[in-house]
């Protein structure tokens, strides 16, 4: 498929509320497309801000993406519509040590980023490929690439959608649908407060402007390239990430990750 200057039919974004999902809905709505935003918090001031940006339409639906209500919610406002792309960026993270979480903080987890995210993938990509056109954007991150030590669930869901998306991109490479993974490292979103780890290092840290990293994966699907990492230091990271023993890897995590380690 060549490259695109911009994109245009029915984009469904997920997490759309705020963040990285929010400032790729405005970018969606800058190119001038028709916009079905999903979240599990409010939508209102996302949908005012898209429809301010240029959004051709715009509707919103609220449901929990972890749950089969949630993505039946969504696939009802998509209906029988062509969906020409999809943004799988809902996501959801738990700090701490894993046997001191509750079973369904860590279930909810997977469920959000492993479980709605394929789910959404599978419906609305058997559409694409019998129409043999279709670019998915799925956020993945460099936490993928690090054994994460106080936040190992989530690391470990993203290591499977990292994966996942490389794989899934090989077998569509002759059906007309793009697959694009985004790996951002930390960024300043309501991320950490979510997920309990506003006291630690990686929660206290400068993180990268949620708008420049949506831009680079807006980018990187419109040139139909399939992992981006965006920002020079998390390229840095995720080599040195896939280079170090993973026992090295998880100890500087640990660092990085446990609560209140942002005050030593």
């Amino acid at each position: 498929m060549s490259k695109l200057d911009k994109l245009s039919g029915l984009v469904v974004i997920t997490g759309a509320s705020t963040g990285i999902g929010l400032e790729l809905a405005k970018l969606a709505a800058k190119d001038g497309c028709d916009l079905i935003l999903a979240a599990d918090t409010d939508l209102s001031e996302a949908e005012a801000a898209v429809r301010a940006a240029g959004a051709a339409s715009v509707a919103v639906v609220e449901g929990d993406l972890a749950t089969r209500d949630g993505i039946e919610r969504l696939s009802a406002a998509i209906g029988g519509k062509p969906v020409d792309v999809l943004m799988a960026n809902a996501g959801h993270g738990q700090g701490g040590a894993f046997l001191d979480q509750q079973w369904g903080q860590i279930a909810h987890v997977i469920h959000t980023n492993i479980t709605g995210t394929v789910a959404l993938i599978h419906r609305v990509g058997q559409d694409m490929r019998t129409r043999g056109a279709g670019r998915i954007l799925v956020t993945g991150s460099i936490a993928g690439h690090l054994p994460g030590a106080f936040q190992l669930v989530y690391n470990s869901t993203k290591a499977f959608i990292d994966d996942f998306c490389v794989g899934l991109a090989e077998e569509l490479k002759d059906t007309g649908v793009i697959i694009t993974n985004l790996m951002p490292g930390a960024t300043e979103t309501e991320f950490f407060n979510r997920a309990g780890m506003a006291d630690t290092r990686v929660g206290e840290q400068s993180k990268a402007d949620p708008a420049k990293v949506a831009k680079d994966g807006y980018e990187a699907l419109l040139s139909g390239t399939t992992q981006v990492t965006s920002g020079f230091m998390n390229k840095v990271q995720r080599v040195m990430g896939d280079l170090l023993p993973d026992g090295v890897v998880a100890q500087i995590h640990r660092r990085l990750a446990e609560p209140g380690g942002g005050k030593n």
